[in-house]
């Protein structure tokens, strides 16, 4: 999987694009860089890094994403939600039902023009907004 370029592996099942997260381009919320940058919640079988301990439909596998879920949104998903709207203006609810009514490709290719850098083409990161490729900030 190719930094720059989303794939459908990237987006977790609570919605969040893996490809835009501090982690995924290998470093700490405080700017240290990481010694292993993450590879992303579904190739690490994690599912979902915030909510899974939480979710037993998540934790079996019973759905590719929440979505899915009968209980869409729940609580723990709204909460996370609000927190990532707050602080960092995207919102992993809203990600699920563009996903829901447009499909993951169309999906991916807005997330690919939402998240672009402007002075590079890079990716920018939704937590510092930085775009690691040429080191400007949005």
């Amino acid at each position: 999987m190719q930094k720059g370029k989303f794939v459908p592996e990237l987006i977790a099942p609570c919605g969040m694009n893996c490809g835009i997260c501090i982690s995924f381009f290998g470093y700490t919320m405080k700017g240290k860089k990481r010694k292993h940058p993450c590879s992303n919640c579904r190739s690490r079988d994690s599912q979902c890094a915030f909510i899974k301990k939480q979710c037993d439909t998540l934790a079996t596998k019973q759905i590719e994403y929440c979505f899915e879920c009968t209980d869409f949104p729940c609580e723990n998903l709204t909460t996370l939600d609000t927190r990532t709207r707050a602080k960092y203006g995207m919102s992993m609810i809203e990600n699920l039902r563009n996903i829901q009514t447009q499909g993951i490709e169309q999906f991916l290719k807005n997330e690919q023009e939402r998240w672009k850098c402007s002075t590079c083409g890079g990716i920018i990161c939704v937590h510092n907004k930085t775009c690691y490729t040429c080191n400007q900030s949005r």
